[in-house]
């Protein structure tokens, strides 16, 4: 049985771990290497960074972060923001991450994603789609961009399936409106996305137990991320994957561990 992956984001801005609700009201929230060195001994399956001030301020993502966080971590890494190009992505892969997601510049230029599934790979090409539920009109999801600050109409559904079809090896599918709420997952939009697309989707925006990740596997996700309730210390990886191991999903628990759960 496939077992689904737990994974920790890293929003980062001029170097540290950064929270906060709806991409705002950021809260320092600590160092990135050592957020991710921790997360990796509680049994994550992988880190996500995303530098959340690139794409607003103009710039690329900064490599040296990411060589700091590659030499405490053992676990895949992707890493995300301000990717406008193939050099921009060939620099962050440099650095050490093993995916990179990319998301306003792929909206604004779609050909990007096909450039970087060529290139390195649909396994290395992930697409973060931040969707927002449409206000007036149709019902639905449009994409958001610039870290939330821009609507721009285009259905959510409809851009995660057009994303699959030109190499996206992976769709980061974040819920705009639960973000940072601790009010669970958007259960709707995931379950139109992941029916949509033949590619894993991984859940964000708005978990905050154990009970939230569980009900984003049986609406069709194959990866779980979140950040405030781990980096709050409100609950480790290992606690979250014990839980969801007696809830019946299937997940990566080291031996001892699952004993315990099976216990």
């Amino acid at each position: 049985m496939l077992t689904r992956r737990l994974i920790p984001c890293l929003d980062v801005r001029d170097g540290r771990v950064v929270k906060g609700v709806r991409f705002q009201g950021l809260r320092d929230a600590g160092d990135p290497a050592e957020l991710a060195a921790r997360y990796e001994a509680e049994g994550a399956d992988e880190v996500v960074i995303l530098d959340v001030s690139a794409t607003p301020e103009g710039r690329s993502s900064a490599a040296d972060t990411v060589e700091r966080v590659r030499t405490v971590l053992g676990i895949p890494l992707t890493v995300g923001g301000g990717v406008r190009t193939c050099e921009d992505a060939s620099r962050l892969l440099a650095a050490g991450a093993d995916k990179v997601a990319v998301n306003t510049a792929a909206v604004l230029r779609p050909d990007l994603i096909e450039e970087l599934a060529l290139r390195f790979g649909s396994q290395c090409t992930v697409v973060a789609i931040d969707a927002a539920v449409r206000t007036g009109g149709a019902p639905g999801w449009e994409v958001v961009v610039r870290s939330g600050s821009e609507r721009t109409g285009i259905d959510a559904v409809e851009w995660a399936r057009a994303c699959m079809s030109r190499g996206a090896g992976e769709i980061l599918l974040t819920s705009w409106d639960r973000d940072g709420t601790g009010e669970g997952y958007d259960l709707g939009l995931l379950r139109e996305v992941c029916g949509a697309v033949g590619v894993p989707v991984i859940a964000s925006g708005g978990a905050d137990s154990a009970a939230h990740m569980a009900d984003g596997v049986r609406a069709g996700a194959e990866a779980l991320l979140a950040a405030s309730i781990f980096h709050d210390a409100r609950h480790t990886v290992i606690d979250v994957k014990r839980a969801l191991a007696s809830m019946g999903v299937p997940v990566r628990l080291e031996a001892d561990d699952a004993e315990g759960v099976n216990a």
